[in-house]
Protein backbone atom coordinates (compact mmCIF):
# COMPACT_ATOMS: atom_id res chain seq x y z
CA UNK A 1 0.00 0.00 0.00
CA UNK A 2 1.29 3.43 -0.99
CA UNK A 3 1.94 5.84 1.85
CA UNK A 4 0.58 9.07 0.32
CA UNK A 5 1.07 11.06 3.51
CA UNK A 6 4.74 10.10 3.62
CA UNK A 7 5.25 11.07 -0.02
CA UNK A 8 3.62 14.48 0.53
CA UNK A 9 5.71 15.07 3.64
CA UNK A 10 8.87 14.09 1.83
CA UNK A 11 8.01 16.35 -1.12
CA UNK A 12 7.30 19.28 1.17
CA UNK A 13 10.52 18.56 3.05
CA UNK A 14 12.49 18.80 -0.21
CA UNK A 15 11.25 22.28 -1.03
CA UNK A 16 14.09 24.73 -1.44
CA UNK A 17 13.90 28.33 -0.22
CA UNK A 18 13.84 29.39 -3.89
CA UNK A 19 10.83 27.17 -4.55
CA UNK A 20 9.04 28.63 -1.52
CA UNK A 21 9.73 32.13 -2.82
CA UNK A 22 8.31 31.19 -6.21
CA UNK A 23 5.24 29.65 -4.56
CA UNK A 24 4.71 32.82 -2.54
CA UNK A 25 4.92 34.94 -5.71
CA UNK A 26 2.39 32.71 -7.49
CA UNK A 27 -0.10 32.97 -4.62
CA UNK A 28 0.35 36.75 -4.55
CA UNK A 29 -0.23 36.91 -8.32
CA UNK A 30 -3.41 34.84 -7.91
CA UNK A 31 -4.70 37.44 -5.46
CA UNK A 32 -4.53 40.03 -8.25
CA UNK A 33 -7.89 38.72 -9.48
CA UNK A 34 -9.91 39.55 -6.33
CA UNK A 35 -7.93 42.78 -5.90
CA UNK A 36 -8.88 43.85 -9.43
CA UNK A 37 -12.49 42.95 -8.61
CA UNK A 38 -12.33 45.38 -5.70
CA UNK A 39 -11.21 48.14 -8.10
CA UNK A 40 -14.22 47.38 -10.29
CA UNK A 41 -16.46 47.44 -7.23
CA UNK A 42 -15.18 50.91 -6.29
CA UNK A 43 -15.89 52.24 -9.79
CA UNK A 44 -19.34 50.67 -9.74
CA UNK A 45 -20.20 52.25 -6.39
CA UNK A 46 -18.83 55.59 -7.58
CA UNK A 47 -21.06 55.41 -10.65
CA UNK A 48 -24.05 54.65 -8.45
CA UNK A 49 -23.13 57.61 -6.26
CA UNK A 50 -22.99 59.93 -9.27
CA UNK A 51 -26.37 58.69 -10.46
CA UNK A 52 -27.83 59.18 -6.98
CA UNK A 53 -26.36 62.70 -6.83
CA UNK A 54 -27.91 63.50 -10.22
CA UNK A 55 -31.30 62.30 -8.98
CA UNK A 56 -30.98 64.41 -5.81
CA UNK A 57 -30.28 67.57 -7.83
CA UNK A 58 -32.75 66.79 -10.62
CA UNK A 59 -35.10 69.71 -11.11
CA UNK A 60 -32.95 72.05 -9.02
CA UNK A 61 -30.43 73.07 -11.67
CA UNK A 62 -27.15 71.68 -12.91
CA UNK A 63 -23.64 73.13 -12.63
CA UNK A 64 -24.33 76.66 -13.84
CA UNK A 65 -22.43 78.77 -16.35
CA UNK A 66 -23.40 82.40 -16.97
CA UNK A 67 -22.32 85.19 -19.30
CA UNK A 68 -23.38 88.66 -20.32
CA UNK A 69 -24.91 91.04 -20.64
CA UNK A 70 -24.10 91.88 -24.25
CA UNK A 71 -25.93 94.30 -26.53
CA UNK A 72 -26.78 92.90 -29.98
CA UNK A 73 -27.80 95.38 -32.69
CA UNK A 74 -29.00 94.37 -36.20
CA UNK A 75 -27.59 96.31 -39.15
CA UNK A 76 -27.83 96.31 -42.92
CA UNK A 77 -24.88 95.66 -45.18
CA UNK A 78 -24.23 94.75 -48.78
CA UNK A 79 -22.68 91.46 -49.78
CA UNK A 80 -21.49 90.23 -53.17
CA UNK A 81 -22.39 86.76 -54.44
CA UNK A 82 -20.73 85.14 -57.42
CA UNK A 83 -22.80 82.67 -59.45
CA UNK A 84 -22.32 80.84 -62.76
CA UNK A 85 -24.78 81.76 -65.52
CA UNK A 86 -24.46 80.46 -69.06
CA UNK A 87 -20.94 79.31 -68.28
CA UNK A 88 -19.83 82.74 -67.07
CA UNK A 89 -19.20 84.13 -63.56
CA UNK A 90 -21.69 86.79 -62.59
CA UNK A 91 -21.36 88.90 -59.43
CA UNK A 92 -24.48 90.31 -57.87
CA UNK A 93 -24.86 92.53 -54.84
CA UNK A 94 -27.61 92.07 -52.31
CA UNK A 95 -28.56 93.61 -48.99
CA UNK A 96 -28.46 91.39 -45.91
CA UNK A 97 -29.05 91.84 -42.20
CA UNK A 98 -26.26 91.02 -39.79
CA UNK A 99 -25.69 91.52 -36.08
CA UNK A 100 -23.21 93.69 -34.23
CA UNK A 101 -22.40 92.49 -30.71
CA UNK A 102 -21.29 95.15 -28.26
CA UNK A 103 -19.79 94.05 -24.94
CA UNK A 104 -19.76 96.47 -21.99
CA UNK A 105 -16.88 98.85 -21.41
CA UNK A 106 -17.18 98.23 -17.68
CA UNK A 107 -18.98 95.38 -15.91
CA UNK A 108 -19.30 94.83 -12.17
CA UNK A 109 -20.94 91.62 -10.89
CA UNK A 110 -21.46 90.53 -7.29
CA UNK A 111 -22.56 86.98 -6.47
CA UNK A 112 -23.70 85.67 -3.12
CA UNK A 113 -23.71 81.86 -3.09
CA UNK A 114 -25.77 80.10 -0.41
CA UNK A 115 -24.79 76.38 -0.34
CA UNK A 116 -26.91 73.54 1.02
CA UNK A 117 -26.22 69.84 1.58
CA UNK A 118 -28.94 67.45 0.46
CA UNK A 119 -29.00 63.75 1.32
CA UNK A 120 -30.79 60.69 0.07
CA UNK A 121 -29.98 57.43 1.84
CA UNK A 122 -26.16 57.31 2.13
CA UNK A 123 -25.59 59.77 -0.73
CA UNK A 124 -25.07 63.51 -0.52
CA UNK A 125 -25.04 66.41 -2.99
CA UNK A 126 -24.21 70.09 -2.67
CA UNK A 127 -26.69 72.54 -4.18
CA UNK A 128 -26.70 76.31 -4.01
CA UNK A 129 -28.87 79.38 -4.50
CA UNK A 130 -26.82 82.21 -6.03
CA UNK A 131 -27.94 85.85 -6.02
CA UNK A 132 -26.47 88.02 -8.77
CA UNK A 133 -26.39 91.81 -8.78
CA UNK A 134 -24.51 93.65 -11.49
CA UNK A 135 -24.09 96.73 -13.62
CA UNK A 136 -22.74 97.31 -17.14
CA UNK A 137 -22.03 100.33 -19.32
CA UNK A 138 -22.29 100.15 -23.11
CA UNK A 139 -20.86 102.70 -25.55
CA UNK A 140 -19.78 102.78 -29.18
CA UNK A 141 -15.98 102.72 -29.52
CA UNK A 142 -14.37 105.68 -31.32
CA UNK A 143 -13.04 103.35 -34.06
CA UNK A 144 -16.41 101.77 -34.88
CA UNK A 145 -15.91 102.51 -38.59
CA UNK A 146 -12.93 100.14 -38.65
CA UNK A 147 -15.35 97.24 -38.22
CA UNK A 148 -17.10 98.14 -41.47
CA UNK A 149 -20.33 99.18 -39.72
CA UNK A 150 -21.88 102.64 -39.72
CA UNK A 151 -24.46 103.88 -37.24
CA UNK A 152 -26.75 104.93 -40.14
CA UNK A 153 -27.16 101.27 -41.16
CA UNK A 154 -28.06 100.09 -37.65
CA UNK A 155 -31.60 99.44 -36.46
CA UNK A 156 -31.05 100.76 -32.93
CA UNK A 157 -34.72 100.34 -31.98
CA UNK A 158 -34.45 96.54 -32.36
CA UNK A 159 -31.41 96.01 -30.12
CA UNK A 160 -31.39 93.02 -27.78
CA UNK A 161 -29.79 92.82 -24.33
CA UNK A 162 -28.80 89.17 -23.85
CA UNK A 163 -27.86 87.15 -20.75
CA UNK A 164 -26.51 83.62 -21.09
CA UNK A 165 -27.41 80.86 -18.61
CA UNK A 166 -26.45 77.23 -19.21
CA UNK A 167 -29.43 75.74 -17.35
CA UNK A 168 -32.37 78.19 -17.28
CA UNK A 169 -34.38 75.78 -15.07
CA UNK A 170 -32.48 77.25 -12.14
CA UNK A 171 -33.57 80.84 -12.77
CA UNK A 172 -35.60 82.48 -10.02
CA UNK A 173 -39.10 83.80 -10.60
CA UNK A 174 -38.36 87.52 -10.83
CA UNK A 175 -35.15 88.52 -12.63
CA UNK A 176 -34.93 92.28 -12.91
CA UNK A 177 -33.11 94.36 -15.56
CA UNK A 178 -33.18 98.16 -15.63
CA UNK A 179 -31.91 100.55 -18.28
CA UNK A 180 -32.08 104.33 -17.92
CA UNK A 181 -34.18 103.94 -14.78
CA UNK A 182 -36.81 101.83 -16.55
CA UNK A 183 -37.47 98.17 -15.90
CA UNK A 184 -37.21 96.06 -19.05
CA UNK A 185 -39.56 93.28 -20.00
CA UNK A 186 -37.63 89.99 -20.18
CA UNK A 187 -38.10 87.15 -22.65
CA UNK A 188 -36.84 83.55 -22.46
CA UNK A 189 -34.09 82.23 -24.71
CA UNK A 190 -31.27 83.88 -26.61
CA UNK A 191 -33.29 86.31 -28.71
CA UNK A 192 -32.54 85.96 -32.41
CA UNK A 193 -29.51 83.89 -31.36
CA UNK A 194 -29.59 80.22 -30.44
CA UNK A 195 -28.36 80.35 -26.87
CA UNK A 196 -29.95 79.71 -23.51
CA UNK A 197 -30.82 82.32 -20.94
CA UNK A 198 -33.01 85.40 -21.26
CA UNK A 199 -33.04 88.67 -23.16
CA UNK A 200 -34.87 91.96 -23.52
CA UNK A 201 -35.54 94.31 -26.40
CA UNK A 202 -34.10 97.72 -25.74
CA UNK A 203 -34.05 101.03 -27.58
CA UNK A 204 -30.36 101.81 -28.14
CA UNK A 205 -30.79 105.13 -29.94
CA UNK A 206 -29.22 106.98 -27.05
CA UNK A 207 -25.91 105.23 -27.81
CA UNK A 208 -25.34 107.86 -30.50
CA UNK A 209 -24.93 110.48 -27.81
CA UNK A 210 -24.09 108.84 -24.52
CA UNK A 211 -23.49 105.40 -22.96
CA UNK A 212 -26.26 103.08 -21.82
CA UNK A 213 -26.13 101.99 -18.19
CA UNK A 214 -27.74 98.67 -17.27
CA UNK A 215 -28.41 97.27 -13.81
CA UNK A 216 -29.69 93.79 -13.16
CA UNK A 217 -30.34 91.21 -10.46
CA UNK A 218 -31.53 87.63 -10.52
CA UNK A 219 -31.35 84.40 -8.55
CA UNK A 220 -29.97 81.17 -9.95
CA UNK A 221 -30.11 77.66 -8.51
CA UNK A 222 -27.45 75.11 -9.34
CA UNK A 223 -25.22 72.40 -7.92
CA UNK A 224 -21.53 71.64 -7.48
CA UNK A 225 -20.03 74.42 -9.60
CA UNK A 226 -20.53 77.97 -10.84
CA UNK A 227 -18.80 79.29 -13.97
CA UNK A 228 -18.65 82.86 -15.28
CA UNK A 229 -17.65 83.93 -18.81
CA UNK A 230 -16.39 87.55 -18.68
CA UNK A 231 -16.90 89.61 -21.84
CA UNK A 232 -16.41 93.27 -20.92
CA UNK A 233 -13.54 95.67 -21.39
CA UNK A 234 -13.02 95.68 -17.63
CA UNK A 235 -14.92 93.02 -15.69
CA UNK A 236 -14.98 92.72 -11.92
CA UNK A 237 -16.59 89.63 -10.39
CA UNK A 238 -16.94 89.39 -6.63
CA UNK A 239 -18.08 86.09 -5.13
CA UNK A 240 -18.98 85.41 -1.49
CA UNK A 241 -20.14 82.16 0.06
CA UNK A 242 -20.36 80.29 3.35
CA UNK A 243 -18.86 77.17 1.72
CA UNK A 244 -15.41 76.56 3.28
CA UNK A 245 -14.03 74.23 0.57
CA UNK A 246 -13.95 76.03 -2.81
CA UNK A 247 -11.79 74.99 -5.73
CA UNK A 248 -10.90 77.74 -8.22
CA UNK A 249 -10.40 76.71 -11.84
CA UNK A 250 -11.04 77.69 -15.42
CA UNK A 251 -8.91 80.10 -17.44
CA UNK A 252 -8.69 82.82 -14.76
CA UNK A 253 -7.94 82.74 -11.04
CA UNK A 254 -9.04 85.40 -8.53
CA UNK A 255 -6.71 88.31 -7.83
CA UNK A 256 -7.92 88.35 -4.25
CA UNK A 257 -9.27 85.50 -2.19
CA UNK A 258 -9.84 84.61 1.42
CA UNK A 259 -10.82 81.13 2.65
CA UNK A 260 -11.58 80.17 6.24
CA UNK A 261 -14.04 78.08 8.24
CA UNK A 262 -16.74 80.70 7.66
CA UNK A 263 -16.55 80.49 3.87
CA UNK A 264 -14.68 82.25 1.09
CA UNK A 265 -14.46 85.63 -0.61
CA UNK A 266 -12.95 85.99 -4.09
CA UNK A 267 -12.47 88.94 -6.45
CA UNK A 268 -11.71 88.60 -10.18
CA UNK A 269 -10.51 91.45 -12.43
CA UNK A 270 -10.44 90.54 -16.13
CA UNK A 271 -9.96 92.80 -19.16
CA UNK A 272 -10.70 92.25 -22.83
CA UNK A 273 -6.97 92.27 -23.61
CA UNK A 274 -6.60 89.19 -21.40
CA UNK A 275 -9.58 87.68 -23.21
CA UNK A 276 -7.99 88.45 -26.58
CA UNK A 277 -11.31 89.79 -27.81
CA UNK A 278 -12.51 93.13 -29.14
CA UNK A 279 -15.44 94.96 -27.56
CA UNK A 280 -17.16 94.85 -30.96
CA UNK A 281 -17.82 91.80 -33.13
CA UNK A 282 -20.05 91.09 -36.11
CA UNK A 283 -21.76 88.00 -37.42
CA UNK A 284 -24.76 86.64 -39.26
CA UNK A 285 -28.17 86.65 -37.61
CA UNK A 286 -28.57 83.50 -35.50
CA UNK A 287 -24.86 82.69 -35.73
CA UNK A 288 -24.50 83.31 -32.02
CA UNK A 289 -21.86 84.98 -29.91
CA UNK A 290 -20.02 84.24 -26.71
CA UNK A 291 -23.20 84.78 -24.68
CA UNK A 292 -25.17 82.40 -26.89
CA UNK A 293 -22.51 79.70 -26.54
CA UNK A 294 -22.49 79.75 -22.76
CA UNK A 295 -24.37 76.46 -22.64
CA UNK A 296 -21.57 74.71 -24.51
CA UNK A 297 -18.85 75.64 -22.03
CA UNK A 298 -16.59 72.84 -20.86
CA UNK A 299 -17.48 71.57 -17.37
CA UNK A 300 -15.38 73.11 -14.58
CA UNK A 301 -13.59 69.82 -13.87
CA UNK A 302 -12.55 69.18 -17.46
CA UNK A 303 -9.07 69.83 -18.77
CA UNK A 304 -8.99 73.08 -20.69
CA UNK A 305 -6.90 73.25 -23.86
CA UNK A 306 -3.73 75.28 -24.00
CA UNK A 307 -3.86 78.80 -25.39
CA UNK A 308 -2.14 77.61 -28.55
CA UNK A 309 -4.79 74.96 -29.20
CA UNK A 310 -7.82 76.79 -27.81
CA UNK A 311 -11.02 76.83 -29.83
CA UNK A 312 -11.83 80.53 -30.11
CA UNK A 313 -15.55 79.71 -30.23
CA UNK A 314 -15.41 78.46 -26.63
CA UNK A 315 -15.68 81.30 -24.08
CA UNK A 316 -12.88 81.73 -21.57
CA UNK A 317 -14.14 81.28 -18.04
CA UNK A 318 -13.56 81.59 -14.33
CA UNK A 319 -15.07 78.72 -12.36
CA UNK A 320 -15.62 77.81 -8.72
CA UNK A 321 -16.31 74.25 -7.56
CA UNK A 322 -18.04 73.67 -4.24
CA UNK A 323 -16.09 70.48 -3.62
CA UNK A 324 -16.64 67.97 -0.84
CA UNK A 325 -13.69 68.01 1.60
CA UNK A 326 -13.25 64.23 1.24
CA UNK A 327 -13.98 62.27 -1.91
CA UNK A 328 -14.18 58.83 -0.33
CA UNK A 329 -14.33 56.91 -3.63
CA UNK A 330 -11.11 58.43 -4.95
CA UNK A 331 -9.37 57.72 -1.62
CA UNK A 332 -10.59 54.11 -1.51
CA UNK A 333 -9.53 53.69 -5.12
CA UNK A 334 -6.07 55.06 -4.32
CA UNK A 335 -5.78 52.79 -1.28
CA UNK A 336 -6.52 49.67 -3.35
CA UNK A 337 -3.55 50.54 -5.56
CA UNK A 338 -1.37 49.82 -2.53
CA UNK A 339 -2.98 46.38 -2.08
CA UNK A 340 0.03 44.54 -3.50
CA UNK A 341 2.24 46.42 -1.05
CA UNK A 342 0.22 44.99 1.88
CA UNK A 343 0.18 41.48 0.42
CA UNK A 344 3.87 41.63 -0.41
CA UNK A 345 5.00 42.75 3.04
CA UNK A 346 2.79 40.21 4.85
CA UNK A 347 3.92 37.36 2.61
CA UNK A 348 7.51 38.50 3.03
CA UNK A 349 7.24 38.23 6.81
CA UNK A 350 5.70 34.76 6.56
CA UNK A 351 8.41 33.70 4.12
CA UNK A 352 11.13 34.85 6.50
CA UNK A 353 9.59 32.79 9.33
CA UNK A 354 9.44 29.84 6.92
CA UNK A 355 12.95 30.10 5.45
CA UNK A 356 14.87 31.39 8.46
CA UNK A 357 12.69 30.51 11.46
CA UNK A 358 11.92 26.98 10.38
CA UNK A 359 8.13 27.35 10.66
CA UNK A 360 6.37 25.74 7.74
CA UNK A 361 3.73 27.92 6.00
CA UNK A 362 1.60 26.26 3.32
CA UNK A 363 0.22 27.85 0.16
CA UNK A 364 -3.32 27.71 1.57
CA UNK A 365 -2.28 29.71 4.61
CA UNK A 366 -0.68 32.35 2.37
CA UNK A 367 -3.88 32.46 0.34
CA UNK A 368 -6.19 32.87 3.36
CA UNK A 369 -4.15 35.68 4.88
CA UNK A 370 -3.94 37.39 1.49
CA UNK A 371 -7.72 37.08 1.07
CA UNK A 372 -8.16 38.80 4.46
CA UNK A 373 -6.00 41.70 3.25
CA UNK A 374 -8.12 42.04 0.08
CA UNK A 375 -11.24 41.97 2.26
CA UNK A 376 -9.90 45.07 4.07
CA UNK A 377 -10.57 47.21 1.00
CA UNK A 378 -14.12 45.88 0.65
CA UNK A 379 -14.82 46.66 4.32
CA UNK A 380 -13.25 50.10 3.89
CA UNK A 381 -15.56 50.91 0.97
CA UNK A 382 -18.68 49.54 2.68
CA UNK A 383 -18.13 51.38 5.98
CA UNK A 384 -16.88 54.60 4.32
CA UNK A 385 -20.21 55.08 2.53
CA UNK A 386 -21.97 55.01 5.90
CA UNK A 387 -19.68 56.50 8.55
CA UNK A 388 -17.05 58.36 6.52
CA UNK A 389 -13.55 57.48 5.35
CA UNK A 390 -11.46 57.94 8.50
CA UNK A 391 -13.73 56.02 10.93
CA UNK A 392 -14.16 53.30 8.30
CA UNK A 393 -10.40 53.05 7.87
CA UNK A 394 -9.93 52.55 11.61
CA UNK A 395 -12.67 49.90 11.84
CA UNK A 396 -11.55 47.93 8.76
CA UNK A 397 -7.83 48.01 9.58
CA UNK A 398 -8.43 46.97 13.21
CA UNK A 399 -10.68 44.07 12.14
CA UNK A 400 -8.27 42.69 9.52
CA UNK A 401 -5.18 43.19 11.69
CA UNK A 402 -6.87 41.29 14.56
CA UNK A 403 -8.05 38.51 12.22
CA UNK A 404 -4.64 37.95 10.63
CA UNK A 405 -2.86 38.17 13.97
CA UNK A 406 -5.06 35.46 15.48
CA UNK A 407 -4.73 33.24 12.42
CA UNK A 408 -0.96 33.67 12.17
CA UNK A 409 -0.65 32.62 15.82
CA UNK A 410 -2.00 29.21 14.80
CA UNK A 411 0.04 29.08 11.59
CA UNK A 412 3.32 30.17 13.15
CA UNK A 413 2.58 28.29 16.41
CA UNK A 414 3.60 31.29 18.47
CA UNK A 415 1.77 34.39 19.71
CA UNK A 416 5.09 36.18 19.79
CA UNK A 417 5.49 35.70 16.05
CA UNK A 418 1.83 36.52 15.52
CA UNK A 419 2.28 39.85 17.33
CA UNK A 420 5.05 40.64 14.87
CA UNK A 421 2.64 40.05 11.96
CA UNK A 422 -0.04 42.16 13.69
CA UNK A 423 2.43 44.96 14.38
CA UNK A 424 3.57 44.85 10.76
CA UNK A 425 0.00 45.18 9.51
CA UNK A 426 -0.78 48.04 11.89
CA UNK A 427 2.37 49.84 10.75
CA UNK A 428 1.41 49.30 7.10
CA UNK A 429 -2.09 50.64 7.66
CA UNK A 430 -0.66 53.70 9.42
CA UNK A 431 1.81 54.32 6.57
CA UNK A 432 -0.95 53.89 3.98
CA UNK A 433 -3.11 56.47 5.72
CA UNK A 434 -0.19 58.89 5.66
CA UNK A 435 0.32 58.17 1.95
CA UNK A 436 -3.34 58.93 1.27
CA UNK A 437 -3.14 62.18 3.25
CA UNK A 438 0.16 63.38 1.75
CA UNK A 439 -0.50 62.79 -1.93
CA UNK A 440 2.42 64.95 -3.04
CA UNK A 441 4.94 62.82 -1.09
CA UNK A 442 3.33 59.39 -1.58
CA UNK A 443 5.89 58.25 -4.15
CA UNK A 444 8.80 59.36 -1.97
CA UNK A 445 7.48 57.67 1.17
CA UNK A 446 6.51 54.50 -0.71
CA UNK A 447 9.92 54.17 -2.39
CA UNK A 448 11.73 54.68 0.93
CA UNK A 449 9.54 52.04 2.53
CA UNK A 450 10.36 49.56 -0.21
CA UNK A 451 14.06 50.37 0.10
CA UNK A 452 14.00 49.65 3.84
CA UNK A 453 12.09 46.40 3.30
CA UNK A 454 14.47 45.23 0.57
CA UNK A 455 17.50 46.07 2.70
CA UNK A 456 16.03 44.11 5.64
CA UNK A 457 15.34 41.06 3.47
CA UNK A 458 18.81 41.15 1.94
CA UNK A 459 20.38 41.36 5.39
CA UNK A 460 18.19 38.62 6.89
CA UNK A 461 18.73 36.18 4.01
CA UNK A 462 22.41 36.88 3.40
CA UNK A 463 23.34 33.36 4.59
CA UNK A 464 20.47 31.43 2.96
CA UNK A 465 21.25 28.88 0.25
CA UNK A 466 18.17 29.31 -1.95
CA UNK A 467 18.82 26.08 -3.89
CA UNK A 468 19.36 23.81 -0.85
CA UNK A 469 16.40 21.94 0.63
CA UNK A 470 15.86 21.49 4.35
CA UNK A 471 14.84 18.15 5.84
CA UNK A 472 11.61 17.99 7.69
CA UNK A 473 12.06 17.72 11.43
CA UNK A 474 9.49 15.38 12.87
Amino acid sequence: MIDLEGIVSKTEGERTPGFKLLLTILVGAALAIPLFSVWLLVYDRQTQSEQATASITEGWGGPQAISGPVLVIPYRTTTADTVIENGQSVTRSREVTRELTLTPEVADVTTQVAPERRKRSIYEAVVYDAKFAGSARFAFPPDLARHGVSIENMDLTRAELRFGVSDPRGLGANPEVNSGGQRLRLQPGGGSGSGRGFFSWVDATQLTGRPIDVRYSFELRGNSALTFAPQGGDTKWTVKSAWPHPSFGGDFLPQERRIDSNGFHAVYRIGNLALGRSLVSTGDVGQGNASDRVGSMAPPHSVMPTSAARDVSVPQTASINLIQPVDLYSRVNRSTKYGFLFIGFTFLALLMFDVIGGVRVSAVEYLLMGAAIVLFFVLLLAFAEVIGFTPAYIVASAAIAALNTAYSAAVLKSWRRAYFIGGLLIALYAVLYILLSLEAFSLLIGSLLLFVALAGVMYGTRGVDWSKSRAVIE
